[in-house]
């Protein structure tokens, strides 16, 4: 196996996400699910961006946001995704790059919008996604970077991508070239509800390709169609190398040869915006594995992490990640 010239590739959507307050009644009025990630059309996004009051426009995309964490650590990354030719998408691709992440995917020149994240987040912290795909799931196998993949230690497939057949297919396709150049493959269930969707291709995905696998609570439980943490815990033990669930303030499991670890949660002062705690912590836990650090120092990482994003508004850090972790003395 060739030494990798990254740490981390990534595949996934490219969102650019528009966030803004609300309050319950708000959601209530306009028919927004609290707490979900709802896919909508282009007419929906429209009306909803409309609705936005004073938001934040930033870029996000669940894989996008892990990557961008990854940089923020010091890491070497890439990513894969598809946008559109219009503001939105360049918006992505600057944002992208300024983050010193090569992201070189061919825009799409016709057809829908560069996809967006409407994203209503309330006074309790909780986010309501609003999403409408637009160019993101277009991504075919033919705008897998096979080169970009081979060189990247280890590939990070965003979940999300399974919700358009052409885009699982390049999911699987960028997995199967990652394998055969020996790198570790890692995958994040994204949202419980994309797992309700597609439960019987993430468990293959699971078992056929992943070498570490990501996913909070909800969709844990949603994977295995049970109750019990501790039974989708031994089930995923059983399928996988490695993986962490999160579990909000409770912090998370880690789970490897031995017993699971649990690991609290970093304390927050005031919880502004949930949106990109996970990706975040992945970028943290992401970070430590190309490290080689210690399972639970690469958790301690994405608390670290997940603790910084949730403490503003927005999915990416405003804060050094390096320098974060060398303050709680992790040295990497």
């Amino acid at each position: 196996m060739s030494s990798a010239k990254y740490d981390v590739v990534g595949l996934g959507n490219a969102i650019v996400d528009v966030l803004a307050p609300c309050d319950d009644a708000f959601l209530a009025a306009h028919g927004i699910a609290k707490d979900a990630m709802i896919l909508i059309e282009e007419p929906r996004a429209e009306e909803l961006t409309r609705l936005a009051i004073n938001p934040v426009i930033t870029s996000g995309g669940s894989g996008a946001n892990t990557i961008a964490g990854l940089a923020s650590f010091g890491a070497s990354a890439a990513y894969i995704g598809k946008i559109a030719g219009d503001e939105l998408g360049h918006q992505f691709m600057r944002e992208m790059m300024s983050t010193g992440v090569p992201f070189h995917t061919r825009p799409l020149s016709e057809g829908p919008a560069t996809a967006r994240s409407i994203i209503f987040v309330t006074d309790d912290g909780h986010r309501s996604m609003n999403t409408f795909l637009g160019a993101s799931v277009l991504f075919s196998r033919d705008d897998v970077d096979a080169e970009m993949v081979r060189a990247g230690s280890i590939l990070y497939l965003e979940g999300y991508l399974f919700d358009k057949d052409q885009a699982k297919a390049a999911f699987v396709h960028a997995a199967e070239i990652a394998k055969a150049a020996g790198r570790k493959v890692a995958v994040t269930m994204s949202d419980s509800f994309c797992v309700d969707r597609h439960r019987a291709s993430f468990r293959q995905l699971v078992r056929g390709y992943a070498d570490i696998v990501f996913a909070n609570e909800a969709e844990l439980l949603s994977l295995y169609e049970t109750k019990d943490f501790d039974v989708a815990l031994s089930a995923l033990q059983a399928d996988c190398a490695v993986a962490a669930v999160t579990r909000s303030a409770k912090g998370s499991v880690v789970i490897g040869d031995g017993a699971p670890i649990a690991v609290p949660a970093e304390p927050v002062k005031k919880v502004i915006d949930t949106t990109g705690a996970g990706d975040q912590y992945a970028a943290g836990f992401l970070h430590g594995i190309a490290r080689g650090l210690p399972l639970a120092t690469c958790a301690r990482l994405g608390h670290i992490a997940a603790a910084e994003v949730i403490a503003h508004y927005g999915p990416r850090p405003e804060q050094s990640y390096k320098a974060l972790a060398e303050k709680a003395g992790i040295f990497v």
